[in-house]
Order: structure tokens, then sequence, then C-alpha cells
């Protein structure tokens, strides 16, 4: 694993919601759901949405800006883009559906950690 580094307390975040934390330079999502907790790249890898801004819907996170939707229990993506037509065709030449790199999360106490690789 690598180190563990605080990054918030339990009681910053309500069931259903999601922060922006900065750790080593990075700016990680944050979300709680179902009592768990969810640590990924904040940033859309497709257009780099910020997705703190975005929304939550169970343990799914939809990008604002392209609504490209991905499963914060393991990065994947859920769906790509709502576009269609032309606009599409033109995003796929240059961009293709990426998942979300996710970060282990521990909770010790009322600390929230996430894990942070050596190296």
């Amino acid at each position: 694993m690598g180190s563990l580094t605080k990054v918030a307390n339990t009681d910053e975040l309500q069931d259903g919601s999601m922060k922006k934390v900065s750790l080593e330079g990075k700016e990680i999502l944050l979300a709680k759901s179902g009592g768990n907790f969810y640590a990924a790249d904040n940033r859309c890898p497709h257009f780099n949405g910020d997705l703190s801004r975005g929304t939550l819907s169970g343990t799914v996170v939809t990008c604002p800006l392209h609504h490209s939707q991905f499963d914060l229990r393991d990065g994947r993506v859920v769906r790509w883009t709502d576009f269609t037509g032309f606009k599409l065709s033109a995003v796929k030449l240059f961009k293709g559906p990426k998942p979300l790199v996710m970060y282990q999360v521990k909770v010790e106490g009322n600390g929230i950690f996430i894990a942070v690789k050596d190296g």
C-alpha cells in the first residue's frame, strides 16, 4: 500500500455528499455514499471536469462538463458521455472512455485517510 495521509474528518461529509481535498498537489474527490467513503482523482479523465461540482447518485458521480458517469466503488466508466451525433463522432477521434484513478480509503476514529503510493 503506501503511507496514509489524513484528508478530512468523518463529520465533514453527509451521506450522499462529496468534496474536493488537496493531497500532494493533486485534487482528490472525497465522497460518502451508503455510509462508505470513496476517494478518486477529482478531475474527469476525459475533459478535465471538476467532479466535485458534478452530482452523486448512490456511488455514481456525474461529470458536470459532458455527463460522463463513474462508479466510485472501482472507478469504472458507467456512461462515457451524453453527446450524440456529430459532437459524439468528433469527440471519439480525440478522447475515449477512461476509468477514474481511485485511492484506498481508511477510516480511523473520526479521521479519513487516503493511501499514497510510495516513490
